[in-house]
């Protein structure tokens, strides 16, 4: 109703677990790279739990669109299901035809267990998730455990990852689930978001649905937590409840009474804040040790809100207990024209009404004073340039801003660069790859840019920051879309060492080449290994042989590489920087 009036593209704040709008904070990240592990490893159980609304189900949605080209997927969603009914969908989300009257539990079990067999010949991966699994059963989750038990002598066949509320870690925790519980070798609870990145959920999801508007002043962000506790499903419903009551009214952007009053509708006339409890009480244990501290007397207005100017304006204006010492006066004290202050000063006159003092007569005049000279200020060097972090607010931009800065200098048109992972799936699709090295900090001056870093700010956490260029002891940043400009040695102070860079891919497939390999790969190490000699490639059968291991060996003695005579990713590395002038512009 409201999506033109605020020029949106679609409604921001649908409950719907739509992966465009999941918003990355670094639980969610987390979380995500537990279930994205559940896809590489081999057995056991992967869990994922959280409070309601928290956002499990929308990574759950996101893991999804990441599944590699070898997995099978078998999502439930009902778990409130017998034994023979979860083998018979899982039989049916695998497309395993089952013939009609089956329906005994060793039937379906030998069905399935001669499926995942023959997907395992073909290198395929079987991964089932359940969602909701607070609600199976113990009969249930038994049977799953003994799914975990389908296995070959190296493999085995069927991965299971289950996502559920908070209650689901309990079920697994009693002393008759212990057979699970040891099966499970990776476990997340994710935490609702926290008071800094309601501001930055409410931002991106406004920003995914096509505008930057301030609908949400930064002073109502703060009551937004207080009323949502962190809970991205409750920010969504409050948050749509505002914007459609700022509509009704015909107002530009949300104030405080619309969301009081969509917070009654959501939650009732008697609705609290649901902020942590510790948190609450912690602000609450605080407030009052300052206030018996200084002793003034506030107004009952709220303070929060009103930002840190109203609060040091209104304690200015508090009123002082009458045994409290007035504060000295912050007014500046009086500078004499010449001389040293205190010196030259001409004496107080006393009141009128104040009898003059008869002068006094001095028998010998003072010696002269001898003027002071004044103190001469010492050098104050200029403050050592440092790298400063993302805001706040855009933090969660710093990762797929770098992505789009690296990603966008080769022309890789990638799908929604919102993390590095992702982006480096898909160019593999390009005959590109993404190269991940930890070096010594102090190297950062002969690596050849663009590059993405990973840099550790004096305070904040760690975020990613593209290197486009260095020239002269100068780089050229990009950090959560902004372009900066800061010293060599700055950014190496910040450097943790860990990079990643964009190449070319000639060895997509075998990664490594030794003596009897034969192919492209071949023929591509051959064409720049020329290229470094000055000379023209060879002709002929592309064979890795003798002739050819001595020249790599050369070249990994010229590079300080081990001289194995081995192409791996070392050796390709320096290989590739040999071609970067044709390769700076490579396009799909």
């Amino acid at each position: 109703m409201y999506n033109p009036y605020f020029g949106f593209s679609e409604a921001p704040f649908s409950i719907s677990p739509d992966p465009r709008y999941l918003f990355m904070s670094e639980r969610h990240r987390e979380a995500l790279a537990h279930l994205l592990y559940g896809l590489q490893i081999d057995g056991g159980f992967v869990l994922l739990t959280g409070e309601v609304g928290t956002g499990k189900t929308t990574l759950c949605r996101c893991l999804l669109e990441q599944v590699p080209e070898h997995c099978d997927i078998a999502f439930i969603f009902n778990p409130k299901l017998t034994r023979q009914e979860l083998l018979k969908t899982l039989c049916e989300e695998l497309h395993i035809v089952l013939p009609d009257g089956i329906g005994g539990l060793k039937a379906l079990f030998d069905r399935l267990n001669a499926h995942l067999l023959q997907s395992n010949a073909k290198g395929r991966k079987t991964v089932l998730i359940v969602d909701e699994a607070q609600n199976l059963s113990a009969e249930v989750l038994e049977l799953l455990r003994l799914l975990t038990n389908l296995e070959t002598h190296r493999h085995k066949l069927l991965q299971i990852i289950l996502l559920g509320q908070t209650e689901l870690r309990d079920i697994v925790a009693r002393e008759d689930m212990r057979q699970l519980a040891q099966r499970i070798v990776a476990r997340y609870h994710l935490e609702p978001l926290s008071r800094p990145e309601v501001g930055a959920y409410v931002r991106h999801r406004l920003a995914v649905a096509g505008t930057r508007a301030v609908l949400f002043p930064p002073p109502l962000l703060e009551r937004l937590y207080r009323l949502s506790g962190g809970t991205p499903r409750l920010i969504n419903v409050l948050c749509d409840r505002a914007l459609l009551g700022a509509y009704v009214q015909g107002k530009a952007a949300v104030d405080r009474p619309t969301l009081e009053s969509a917070a009654r509708e959501v939650f009732g006339p008697g609705h609290r804040s649901r902020a942590p409890a510790a948190v609450a009480a912690a602000l609450g244990v605080t407030l009052l040790a300052g206030l018996a501290t200084v002793g003034w007397q506030l107004a009952p207005a709220p303070l929060f809100a009103a930002g840190r100017g109203a609060l040091d304006s209104r304690l200015a204006a508090a009123p002082l207990p009458a045994d409290a010492t007035p504060p000295p006066s912050s007014a500046p004290l009086p500078v004499p024209a010449t001389g040293v202050p205190g010196r030259d000063e001409k004496p107080v006159q006393p009141p009128p009404s104040t009898p003059p003092t008869a002068p006094q007569t001095q028998e010998h005049e003072p010696p002269p004073e001898t003027p002071l000279e004044p103190p001469v200020p010492e050098p104050v060097e200029p403050p050592e340039e440092d790298v400063a972090g993302p805001a706040t607010e855009d933090h969660w931009l710093h990762e797929a801003q770098a992505v789009r800065a690296l990603f966008g200098h080769w022309q890789a048109a990638i799908r929604q660069p919102s993390d590095l992972d992702g982006a480096c799936r898909q160019v593999e699709e390009m005959s590109l790859r993404c190269l991940r090295q930890q070096v010594d900090p102090q190297s950062l001056a002969s690596l050849p840019p663009p590059l993405i870093l990973e840099l550790a700010p004096a305070d904040g956490p760690p975020f990613l920051a593209t290197l486009l260029a260095r020239d002269e002891g100068r780089t050229r940043l990009v950090v959560a879309g902004e372009v900066r400009e800061v010293a060599l040695a700055a950014l190496t102070r910040r450097w943790s060492g860990r990079y990643v860079l964009l190449q070319q891919a000639p060895l997509a497939r075998s990664r490594r080449l030794t003596l009897g390999t034969r192919g492209a790969d071949v023929a591509w190490v051959d064409l720049q290994l020329a290229r470094w000699e000055g000379q023209q490639p060879r002709a002929g059968d592309p064979l890795f042989g003798t002739e050819l291991e001595q020249r790599v060996r050369n070249f990994q003695q010229a590079h300080g590489l081990l001289a194995d005579g081995v192409v791996g990713t070392q050796t390709l590395e320096r290989l590739v920087r040999l071609g970067t002038t044709e390769m700076a512009a490579l396009a799909r």
